[in-house]
């Protein structure tokens, strides 16, 4: 998934990728310690797909916050 894409979603639907990118994780640092793991590019391929997701939730708590704070300087 590229991060316009990611971007697109909603929150919910990130914290879903989030949760399922941290059980592959998971799963993947099982299969490398067992040495099942044939490549371990995909390993740091999916911890960076995670840190993206997490940046973009960030960026939409900040987004959100910003609008908040616009409201509550003309009261």
């Amino acid at each position: 998934m590229k991060i316009k894409e990611m971007r697109d979603l909603s929150q919910e639907e990130l914290n879903t990728q989030v949760a399922d990118t941290r059980k592959e994780i998971v799963s993947l640092r099982f299969a490398h310690s067992l040495r099942k793991l044939e490549s371990t590019a995909k390993l740091r391929q999916t911890k960076k797909r995670l840190a993206q997701l997490l940046t973009i939730i960030t960026e939409k708590a900040d987004k959100s916050e910003k609008k908040v704070s616009k409201g509550k300087k003309g009261s």
